[in-house]
């Protein structure tokens, strides 16, 4: 499931304005330029820069943050506040993303089980956010970082997600705070550029999850 990290790098350079060739990979038949430009883990995305390939979307959004220096910085400059989004963008993707993908490829009480831990992740997020945006580059203070970026890529699609699960993602009563900020960075005008069509996102999400099922019954 590649396309969330992809589409983080995508959405930085059009943040920054950075003119860019777009190319898409199958990762069933993978190219031998992907193989050749990361060899080590064959993965999307890959940025390549003057010749010179850079992989791991993290690493990539550093990258663009520290190569152009126009248009929203996405980590802050004080050593302390970029600890913080550095700990909480990796919060993001460690805890909340794997957990995401055992909802998407589970069901019943192991389904139910990862929606629970998902709901408590995420309540632990809502318990910081308040402190995160005041103290990170943000959209909530008036800037896209690379935090909104991590959770862009995660909850951009959150109805669709919610279509293939048929429960909730993310839940106004429980964590208003997030609710807040997925509508807040969903109505800024690049991201709306950038979000994948709806059926698309659906149509792999339920191809994820199908093949996930018939894996596990076999």
């Amino acid at each position: 499931m590649s396309v969330p990290f992809a589409k983080r790098v995508e959405l930085a350079l059009k943040l920054k304005g950075i003119p860019f060739e777009y190319v898409e990979e199958d990762l069933k038949n993978k190219s031998s330029s992907l193989i050749s430009y990361n060899p080590v883990y064959k993965k999307v995305p890959v940025l390549v820069h003057n010749g010179k390939p850079i992989c791991e979307s993290f690493v990539i959004l550093e990258y663009i943050d520290e190569t152009w220096k126009n248009g929203p910085k996405l980590l802050p400059e004080d050593p302390y506040k970029k600890s913080q989004v550095r700990f909480w963008a990796s919060y993001l993707q460690e805890q909340t993303f794997e957990t995401m993908l055992l909802v998407l490829k589970s069901e019943g009480e192991v389904q139910k089980k990862a929606t629970k831990e998902l709901v408590e992740k995420l309540t632990v997020l809502e318990e910081h956010l308040k402190n995160i945006s005041k103290d990170c580059t943000s959209i909530c203070s008036g800037n896209v970082g690379i935090l909104d970026l991590v959770f862009f890529s995660l909850f951009g699609s959150f109805k669709g997600q919610e279509e293939v699960l048929g429960t909730k993602v993310l839940d106004p009563e429980k964590t208003p705070l997030l609710c807040s900020w997925i509508a807040a960075l969903l109505d800024h005008p690049v991201v709306k550029e950038t979000l994948p069509p709806r059926e698309k996102m659906v149509g792999l999400l339920k191809n994820i999850r199908q093949n996930a099922l018939k894996s596990s019954a076999a």
